[in-house]
């Protein structure tokens, strides 16, 4: 459906003398009066909306304009839900980091791994710590080891001014614990028919295995 500004005008805010009517299945209808146009709407239970006022004359359309409302709505609260999912966090540390500083930082790099964000790791340098860029490797390579459970190194630590840089993806995981679980449970609860066809497939060797130096009329079914 084309796209519809939000102060568009609706049936009676339209006041032009004569429009270009779109019809309900977006079939060009030509150039007619307003007011013919408005009792086409009415005829089809549908609203007359103005979605192009700079045209010459303005282009209206027939649609349901509380159902068009409420897609556009749903459609937005979707987009920003999907901008929020590919935010990039950012988390800073310092080269001369203690443990406990570490741990914590590290911490906050999981939690935003575990909620689907990429996350850029910085190592910060001051004064002379700049001349020793081993050190921020070491501290990145340190953060990507402690979490390659959970997510992985875009690329390889780069610098960029007084920043060494690394970008932390998450890791795709096979499925989720709890997919796992509930195939777990269906396999369970499964029709004891159907669970037992692989049993017999495999217990059918051993139960013939006497049999096999018998005569061969004894092995058919009487």
């Amino acid at each position: 459906m084309m796209n519809i500004a939000k102060d568009h005008k609706v049936n009676e805010q339209i006041r032009v003398r004569q429009i270009r009517l779109i019809g309900g299945e977006g079939e060009q209808v030509g150039i007619i009066d307003t007011r013919d146009a408005m009792n086409m709407a009415r005829e089809a239970g549908l609203d007359l909306v103005m979605v192009s006022p700079q045209a010459v004359p303005p282009v209206c359309r027939l649609l349901d304009y509380g159902r068009f409302r409420f897609e556009q709505q749903q459609n937005e609260r979707e987009n920003r839900k999907r901008a929020r999912g590919q935010e990039v966090k950012a988390i800073k540390f310092r080269v001369k980091i203690d443990g406990h500083d570490f741990n914590t930082k590290t911490g906050h790099v999981r939690r935003f791994l575990e909620e689907g964000h990429k996350v850029k790791v910085t190592i910060m340098f001051r004064g002379r710590e700049r001349t020793h860029p081993e050190l921020g490797e070491r501290i990145l390579v340190r953060v990507a080891e402690t979490l390659a459970d959970i997510g992985v190194p875009e690329s390889n630590p780069s610098m960029m001014g007084m920043d060494m840089n690394m970008i932390m993806t998450p890791r795709v995981a096979p499925a989720p614990k709890k997919e796992r679980e509930d195939d777990g449970e269906m396999a369970a609860s499964a029709p004891s028919g159907a669970a037992a066809v692989p049993a017999e497939a495999v217990a059918q060797p051993e139960a013939q295995a006497p049999k096999a130096d018998a005569p061969a009329e004894a092995s058919t079914p009487a």
